[in-house]
């Protein structure tokens, strides 16, 4: 069977390997190559974001991070598991995906203003390391990947999987698809070695091996990928406030990703005049998280057609 997969983020090339591992003809087809998606600019610290239907995206999500946990044994794959802190301005419950996780612990002294907090361990993925050894991957495996601009849905192949992301607006006609804006500033890595997050704002700091994510932002609607030079300061400011360490620490880059969201992933079977097509997008802050649960659940209804 040969399967045109459309996009070449993360969510693309995960469903690419899992197809071409499991012995069909995988070609890749994406307007933007690897490092130059929204994946690219990811924090990529494992955690539910921006994605719905709960139900579904806990499964993925728990499915991504055993994965994750395999790969991180992977010297040069990017990936390493992290502790870290969600800290929080009001006393919550448990988040609805704590069981896929396997310690999640209360914090019980918080610094002021904050009034609550868990930890645990997170996968943490360098996704300039990370996107290169999955197109590594595909590659071994037979797949290959070609920089191509669509019209629209191919309708050539035996079967089209359609990880586009935002381009998914276009190719399959999805108004309810639309970005959400995030800056980030990268800098260097001062000797931070866990993740810090303030669950009530989009602020949080996700250290590397060699440099530290601070984030961030949340613009429903945002289309402009220029970074804003005021938002960069604010970014900067609060992540310190969360870890003083960095004060002073050197900039790096800075850059804007487009998340791709809508009211919930698309997941699903298509079957167009007689061309199969699986659809694969919008998980909106969640891509990195849900990916591996995602190719596989893509896997299975590839086999099934």
């Amino acid at each position: 069977m040969r399967v045109l997969v459309l996009g070449a983020g993360v969510n693309g090339l995960t469903a690419g390997v899992r197809l071409a591992e499991a012995g069909l003809q995988v070609d890749l087809l994406a307007r933007e190559l690897p490092l130059e998606t929204t994946s690219s600019v990811a924090a990529a610290l494992w955690y539910p974001y921006l994605a719905e239907p709960r139900e579904r995206v806990f499964a993925w999500a728990q499915r991504s991070y055993d994965e994750f946990v395999q790969v991180a044994a992977t010297p040069d794959s990017g990936v390493a598991l992290r502790s870290g802190t969600e800290l929080l301005r009001e006393l919550l419950e448990d988040p609805w995906w704590a069981a896929a996780v396997p310690d999640l612990t209360r914090v019980k002294h918080v610094p002021t203003p904050y009034r609550d907090g868990w930890s645990f361990t997170a996968p943490v993925v360098e996704m300039p390391v990370y996107l290169r050894w999955l197109q590594r991957r595909l590659e071994e495996a037979g797949g290959t990947l070609t920089r191509m601009a669509l019209p629209g849905l191919p309708d050539h192949a035996d079967l089209v999987v359609n990880c586009a992301g935002l381009g998914a607006r276009l190719l399959a006609g999805d108004d309810t698809l639309h970005p959400v804006r995030g800056q980030v500033v990268r800098v260097e890595q001062v000797g931070v070695e866990r993740w810090l997050l303030d669950g009530s704002e989009p602020t949080y700091v996700v250290p590397r091996s060699d440099d530290i994510i601070l984030g961030g932002t949340e613009t429903e609607g945002g289309w402009d990928r220029r970074p804003d030079p005021q938002v960069a300061r604010d970014i900067v400011a609060r992540a310190t406030a969360l870890v003083p360490e960095l004060a002073g620490a050197r900039v790096l880059g800075h850059r804007v990703g487009l998340r791709p969201a809508r009211p919930s992933v698309r997941l699903e079977l298509e079957d167009r005049a007689g061309h199969p097509v699986i659809h694969c997008y919008g998980h909106g802050g969640a891509g990195v998280t849900t990916s591996w649960g995602c190719a596989d659940e893509v896997l299975a209804l590839a086999l099934a057609v």
